[in-house]
């Protein structure tokens, strides 16, 4: 190729690259570009071929690497909280030096350490307390124990909150205040000492102006069931009530009274039919009855097969059955000794029974009846005489008579009939805590409709001797609820509800060493989710209910009466009408637990738990007014310098937490001067200085500098003049830890009013004003200002901020 084909070719690449966009224009002479390649070269070779990546790659981006090396190079690297490395002990300055920053690096780590251990204690502490409210609100869900699960469906729960509560109207109904006034009357009658009234009785009487039939018929039960021998305090109610036959007695009695009443309903609609006559008696209300049942016994087929003739005209075994069905012997024997001969055996058993009533029978007796029932009765077509034989004798205990019995009540009288307490080990024979579990476990709720019915199951279950769980079932529902926490009360006064061995067990609980079926009612939680309702528009109330549980502790050992009191103050904080107010000359008024002053309950007490309770939550304002009332002076007047020591400083503002205090701290003042104070000097000390702090800021911020000085002038805790420094620095040690947070402010305070008196005198005429005097005042607040300065650097106390900056400023400008 010739040189001026080589021209060409180059002129035309010089060309296309002029034409380029995408490529800048470059311009460098041979000796520039080979020196730029030996320099690209030996770059290269220096850093290897990870770092010749590292060029192309980021260099494709913009980035020149060799730079942001450079700069990663300049920038420090000291180790600040590291420690220091050892030097050699020789040099003795440089190993001072060390061992001081090595000293104050490690209390730094250690506060940083305590710190973040201190605050993880709280973080754990608020989240356990907050996890115990949650576990209670959860347990009072719950119903079944903490060992074994009742299988029990919970209905649903209403909300505790309703239109009243905030309408400042009582949140009880008509039914509950009855209630609420006679728990008043009988809880003023405990505190009187006075005698105290059945109160089964008491809330008997008071239903009946319900006008409710239900209700009526379930206190008529509890009436009888607790017509019982006392049982002794100190023995549990549950074991005692297994073993006692009086409740199956009066059970029965119950039964066969509201049989009677229903036999004479049905005479009294049907007189003419009765043909009611002759003396007054059971055996002619049951000839009447019988007459009446079975006066069309030739068009009933049911009733065909009634045997062994007839009694007066009516059939012998419904005469016989329906006289024990109301509970009367004598007439079943008038009606068997009618008869005539042919049931020696029976009429034997019953006259034994009519002459010893309530004593076990002759064994030998007993054994011919049932052999008898079962080579013939067994068999029988007429039911009124298997059923009489198997009362009487105890046979055939699975044998249900639905023949006969027509109702719940009829099967209860008959199995509560079947009841032996003493049998020979070959009999088959029916229990108590048999015929509990049968009516708790094996039928339940879902067949006595439960739901539909819940008096009914309720009526099944308290005439069966299982109070606790009819009335846990009887508090489901809302209509019922009051009712069932009124038998609760009635019978825990009476010594007759099985409580948990602990509080925080849920309502109802089984515990392993009851006999079986027996369940415990927690009482306590039972009030409190009743009085839930009500606690906050009618405390008065409230309290009523709280004083049944006077004689329980909570597992930290405290009053429950007192523990309860104490939450319905924080949730309410009507302190004056719980607790009364504390008057100018120091005694307190009477508040509502001042009622039960003579039942050993202490008012001050209460009042200083509930305070505890404010200062764990923070809450020192409301603790400091409680601790006032409980006559605690040391704490009212500590947790008042501690607020009084954050707001001090603070303009005054109407309404304000500052005005609070203020007007809070010259009450006890006014009140605690000249009296008797249950405190600390220190603390009385702490507190009147930051009263006089409060005096002095108030005087700062209204720009009253002259009463402000004289107030510093009193107290003597900061230095007006360079003569006054040793003492104000030496009076600083003794103070206590709230005056000395408040130091910084006073110091800032002390010097802007030095500065501001200063700019006043630097600004007035000097033909009005003597030179030689203002100038004598300038350097009086010169020295001021020095003193000032000197002491915040003095004071063994680390003041926050800029503080220390903002005085020499200060005092720079006044120079």
């Amino acid at each position: 190729m010739d040189f001026s084909a080589l021209l060409q070719q180059a002129q035309k690449l010089t060309h296309e690259t002029q034409i380029s966009d995408d490529l800048p224009r470059v311009e460098r002479t041979l000796p520039q570009v080979l020196q730029a390649t030996q320099e690209l070269h030996s770059r290269v070779s220096q850093t290897g071929a990870q770092d010749m990546q590292a060029h192309i790659l980021l260099g494709h981006k913009g980035i020149d690497l060799p730079k942001i090396s450079q700069k990663l190079e300049t920038l420090s690297s000291r180790k600040t909280f590291e420690p220091l490395d050892p030097i050699s002990t020789t040099d003795i300055q440089s190993f001072l030096r060390n061992e001081k920053e090595n000293a104050i690096l490690s209390v730094i780590e250690e506060v940083h350490k305590n710190s973040y251990q201190s605050a993880q204690n709280q973080k754990w502490e608020h989240i356990m307390n907050d996890w115990k409210l949650e576990k209670i609100k959860l347990m009072n869900a719950l119903i079944g124990p903490s060992q074994n699960w009742i299988d029990i469906r919970k209905g649903p729960e209403p909300t505790i909150l309703n239109e009243s509560t905030f309408g400042g109207r009582s949140a009880l109904n008509n039914q509950e205040m009855a209630y609420a006034r006679e728990v008043y009357e009988y809880n003023k009658l405990i505190s009187e000492g006075a005698m105290r009234p059945s109160l089964v009785q008491r809330f008997a009487q008071i239903a009946e102006s319900f006008n409710d039939s239900k209700v009526n018929d379930i206190w008529e039960i509890m009436k009888y069931m607790t017509n019982v021998t006392p049982t002794p305090r100190t023995h549990d109610p549950l074991k005692a009530r297994s073993t006692q036959t009086q409740f199956i007695e009066q059970a029965k009695r119950y039964l066969e009274n509201r049989y009677k009443l229903f036999m004479q309903t049905v005479i009294s609609e049907h007189l003419r039919d009765a043909q009611r006559g002759g003396i007054p008696s059971i055996l002619n209300l049951v000839g009447s009855f019988v007459g009446l049942k079975f006066a069309n016994q030739n068009q009933n087929s049911s009733y065909i097969g009634l045997q062994d003739g007839h009694v007066d005209g009516k059939p012998l075994w419904p005469m016989v059955y329906y006289c024990l069905r109301c509970g009367d012997i004598n007439s079943a024997l008038k009606c068997m000794q009618m008869a005539g001969p042919g049931h020696d055996d029976f009429t034997a058993v019953l006259e034994e029974k009519c002459r010893n009533p309530g004593q076990k029978i002759n064994p030998k007796l007993e054994l011919q009846i049932r052999m008898q029932y079962k080579r013939q009765i067994r068999n029988a077509i007429d039911p009124y005489k298997r059923a009489v034989y198997c009362i009487i004798g105890c046979c055939d205990i699975q044998e249900q008579h639905p023949e006969v019995a027509k109702s719940s009540d009829d099967f209860l009288w008959i199995q509560l009939s079947l009841i032996r307490s003493e049998t020979d080990d070959n009999s088959e024979h029916l229990t108590y805590s048999g015929l509990q579990s049968m009516i708790l476990e094996q039928y339940g709720e879902k067949h006595f409709n439960a739901s539909e019915q819940p008096h009914l199951y309720y009526q099944m279950l308290a005439l069966t001797g299982q109070f606790e769980a009819g009335i846990e079932f009887l508090s489901r529902f809302d209509k019922f609820r009051p009712h069932a926490v009124h038998i609760a009360l009635a019978l825990s006064e009476l010594h007759m509800i099985g409580g948990p061995r602990n509080l925080q067990e849920p309502l109802l609980s089984v515990d392993i060493e009851d006999p079986q079926p027996m369940r415990r009612l927690n009482i306590a939680r039972l009030i409190m989710l009743y009085v839930k309702k009500f606690e906050i528009t009618d405390p008065a109330e409230a309290l009523q209910y709280f004083f049944f549980l006077r004689n329980l502790r909570d597992s930290e050992g405290r009053n429950l009466f007192l523990v309860c009191v104490s939450d319905l103050a924080i949730e309410c904080r009507d302190f004056d009408l719980l607790f009364g107010k504390m008057q100018r000359d120091g005694i307190r008024s009477r508040g509502l637990i001042d009622q039960f002053e003579n039942s050993h309950i202490d008012a001050k007490m209460a009042c200083e738990m509930i305070a505890e309770e404010f200062v764990k939550k923070g809450m020192f304002e409301d603790a400091i007014k409680l601790f006032d009332l409980a006559g605690n002076h040391e704490q009212a007047l500590r947790y008042t310098s501690i607020l009084l020591s954050q707001v001090v400083h603070q303009p005054n503002k109407p309404g304000s937490l500052r005005e609070r205090l203020q007007g809070c701290a010259l009450e006890f003042t006014e009140r605690y001067v000249g009296a008797e104070k249950n405190c600390d000097p220190q603390t009385w000390s702490t507190f009147n200085l930051l009263k006089e702090l409060v005096i002095y800021f108030d005087h700062y911020h209204t720009k009253n500098y002259q009463p402000a000085l004289e107030v510093l002038e009193r107290i003597k805790l900061v230095p007006l003049k360079i003569t006054d420094l040793e003492a104000c620095v030496h009076n600083f040690k003794r103070l206590g830890g709230e005056v000395c947070k408040v130091i910084p402010d006073l110091l800032l305070a002390t010097m802007d009013i030095a500065f501001n008196k200063y700019k006043a005198l630097k600004g007035k005429d000097v033909a009005k004003f003597d030179d030689s005097g203002r100038e004598k005042q300038l350097n009086y607040l010169r020295e001021q200002a020095k003193a000032l300065t000197n002491m915040a650097a003095t004071v063994p106390y680390r003041m926050p901020g800029d503080t220390n900056n903002r005085l020499v400023q200060t005092e720079i400008l006044m120079h």
